[in-house]
């Protein structure tokens, strides 16, 4: 591959990979805030929303990030290792944001349930541990798209 089509794929990997890695920190300080000035009722209508925006947004940095990561993979085929490492994360990345997106539904609506039934203890520890679950996951896709990042930069070098 030429000088040039590594710079520009390298480039535009660069500005998917923030795009997607930036609004995913947005996200979770929006949702800091969010938790502490909406109400219930608001917080799921708004996260509703705003999920469905950021798909738009992030899910098109995040195919970009992948494309070009994939064109500068495609350069290195004689690194095995370190393509088949970054393939590995990529494909643990995208089953992850599946599982977080029907997780994401899930919890949307179990809370909007939550929010018509009266004191009911079973469906607080449901929520409770949905709510859990879905830190766990937000941070296991946090940590893969920085793995991704930090292979993507090796195999621009």
């Amino acid at each position: 591959m030429s000088d040039t089509v590594r710079a520009v794929l390298l480039g535009v990997f660069t500005l998917g990979s923030c795009v997607w890695v930036g609004g995913y920190v947005a996200i979770a300080v929006v949702a800091r805030v969010a938790t502490r000035t909406l109400e219930p009722a608001q917080r799921v209508a708004f996260f509703r929303g705003l999920g469905r925006s950021y798909l738009l947004v992030g899910g098109s940095a995040l195919v970009v990030a992948l494309g070009t990561g994939a064109g500068l993979a495609s350069d290195h085929a004689g690194d095995r290792g370190l393509v088949l490492a970054t393939v590995a994360v990529a494909a643990a990345l995208i089953v992850s944001l599946v599982a977080g997106a029907g997780q994401a539904r899930r919890m949307t609506r179990l809370r909007a349930t939550a929010l018509t039934a009266r004191s009911d203890e079973p469906l607080a520890r449901r929520v409770q541990r949905g709510a859990r679950a879905a830190t766990l996951l937000r941070a296991t896709i946090g940590l893969l798209s920085l793995a991704l990042i930090a292979l993507g930069a090796l195999l621009a070098t």
